[in-house]
């Protein structure tokens, strides 16, 4: 009997006694006075332990309130195959995907939401300060992982894999740690018996999902039932590629937006500008050529 249960009947218990003893011992039995160990009638009964949230239970709450969020801070560290790393911070948004990435030594500012990067130029192209770049080419999306907290978590809804190691600090935050190693065919089971996902969330999920033959998370849970850092590892046909990843900032992160429409150019007027320009050069080149020939003086190659 759970304990508000308890409480209504202890109420209507006691109305019961103002009638006779007998029914106010007898309303006692009945929620938890004498019982098979012997205790005595009219002693209130000990409050059973908590039962703690099983590792599934424990990654599909914080599934739910990470997927609400929306956003988050990002310190990424990407480590390829080759040995080679890069570190990225930013902005991680989700349902629908986007990245921002701060700026960094060279490199200016990235957005990426959805397909579409945008990129701040240090020198303006055709006046303009950002690069637009649609990736999907063909009208059909990429499905890509986007590497954030709730996608995270999302690949290991249902997962019966998945164990808690213990309670640490990562970084001095005190957080509940869990792991799974998932095969190729386990990571396509992802949500599948919870269906706590949108189900085109789900399926675009499971169609990026389908270039990992391996994936191995170590995924921390702070006190405030968000994740805090998560590891993984995962074999493709590019070999093996390590993530580390620590995430703040919940729901308080400015939002990854695309720039201003006035301030970007398409990556594809751009090029068609170069070779415009590239033909308008071997124009003028060939024009002093034929000068210099005319003049006795050989061409540009000497001739």
């Amino acid at each position: 009997m759970g304990e508000d249960q308890m409480h209504k009947h202890a109420l209507t218990r006691a109305g019961v006694a103002a009638a006779g003893a007998a029914l106010l011992v007898g309303g006692l039995s009945a929620c938890g006075g004498a019982g098979a160990d012997g205790a005595a009638a009219g002693k209130p009964a000990g409050r059973a332990a908590p039962k703690a949230d099983s590792p599934a239970d424990a990654v599909k709450a914080s599934y739910v309130k990470t997927a609400a969020a929306k956003f988050a801070r990002y310190d990424m560290t990407i480590t390829g195959g080759d040995g080679k790393s890069d570190q990225l911070t930013g902005t991680k948004g989700w349902y629908p995907a986007t990245t921002g990435i701060d700026a960094k030594g060279g490199d200016g500012r990235q957005v990426m939401l959805g397909d579409v990067i945008y990129t701040n130029v240090d020198k303006p192209l055709q006046g303009k300060s950002w690069m637009k770049m649609n990736l999907n080419k063909d009208g059909k999306p990429r499905h890509r992982l986007n590497d954030d907290p709730a996608e995270y978590l999302a690949l290991l809804l249902g997962q019966q894999k998945l164990t808690l190691v213990g309670t640490e600090q990562p970084d001095g935050v005190e957080a509940k740690h869990y792991k799974a190693g998932l095969t190729g065919a386990e990571l396509l089971a992802a949500d599948e018996s919870t269906k706590v996902m949108a189900e085109a969330d789900r399926q675009s999920l499971h169609e990026a999902l389908k270039d990992y033959s391996a994936f191995e998370v170590d995924l921390w849970i702070g006190k405030d039932g968000y994740p805090v850092r998560v590891d993984t590892s995962r074999v493709a046909g590019d070999g093996t590629t390590k993530i580390s990843a620590k995430f703040s900032g919940y729901g308080t992160a400015e939002p990854v937006a695309a720039p201003p429409a006035d301030q970007v150019v398409d990556f594809d007027d751009v090029m068609k500008g170069v070779g415009k320009s590239l033909e308008e050069t071997d124009g003028k080149l060939k024009e002093a050529d034929q000068t210099l020939k005319d003049a006795g003086l050989g061409g540009l190659d000497g001739s």
